[in-house]
């Protein structure tokens, strides 16, 4: 019986082991390529480098869908920024969310942080870049059982909410109709020539540009009322 046990927990070991292996975690930092191939450096354990990470504002954490992930199974997310000389060589970690097999993937809207400000490795010291670069961050996705994961509370304003997209989405629709409706401007010697055009004074457009916008950054639903 003894045989029989060690053989099936070497046997689990094992498979697991492979399976990691061949989940592919894939990473985009807004406006820039993918990144799909971390760096495993343990058995649950994958690191994204990350260069120039005074730049990074948003983030995507996704699974390629190669392999699921075993039931009740998922990936924790942590984020780890550069060390400084004033933090005596201190990373600074902040726990993100997660992905799993019904979750493939996260949106994270995230800010550099202060050693003080952060969380203490679960995974002790990383052999990456960012030991000795001020200007690279790591993102850690560590393989843990979700009942685990789910205890944890992501960092205040790292999810990036639809709010936010909506927001943005607003501001571009509003700049670009506002630039096409400018386009068509026309002097007085013009408009006489349109008679039966009716037209609309470009200081008009732009005060409604300019109080949309202004009311929108005060209630992202505003126009909800």
């Amino acid at each position: 019986f003894f045989f029989f046990f060690f053989f099936f927990c070497c046997w689990f070991r094992f498979r697991l082991s492979w399976q990691l292996a061949r989940v592919m975690f894939g990473v985009i930092v807004a406006g820039r390529l993918v990144q799909g191939s971390p760096q495993r450096i343990a058995e649950n354990q994958f690191v994204f480098v990350l260069e120039a990470a005074e730049a990074i504002k948003h983030l995507v954490v996704f699974m390629t869908g190669e392999v699921p992930f075993q039931d009740g199974v998922g990936g924790s997310i942590y984020m780890g920024w550069p060390s400084s000389l004033e933090s005596g060589g201190e990373v600074a970690w902040q726990f993100l969310g997660h992905v799993g097999n019904d979750k493939p993937s996260a949106i994270f809207k995230v800010s550099q942080i202060k050693p003080s400000q952060g969380i203490q490795s679960p995974f002790g010291m990383l052999p990456t870049a960012a030991s000795i670069s001020p200007s690279v961050a790591q993102l850690v996705i560590l393989v843990e059982p979700l009942a685990q994961i789910v205890q944890q509370t992501p960092a205040a304003g790292s999810t990036a909410s639809s709010t936010d997209t909506v927001v943005e989405f607003t501001k571009k629709m509003l700049e670009n109709f506002y630039n096409y409706a400018s386009s068509f401007g026309m002097d007085a010697a013009q408009v006489a020539q349109h008679p039966r055009e009716t037209f609309v004074p470009a200081s008009v457009l732009r005060r409604w540009f300019e109080n949309f916008q202004r009311r929108l950054e005060m209630n992202p639903t505003f126009w909800k009322d």
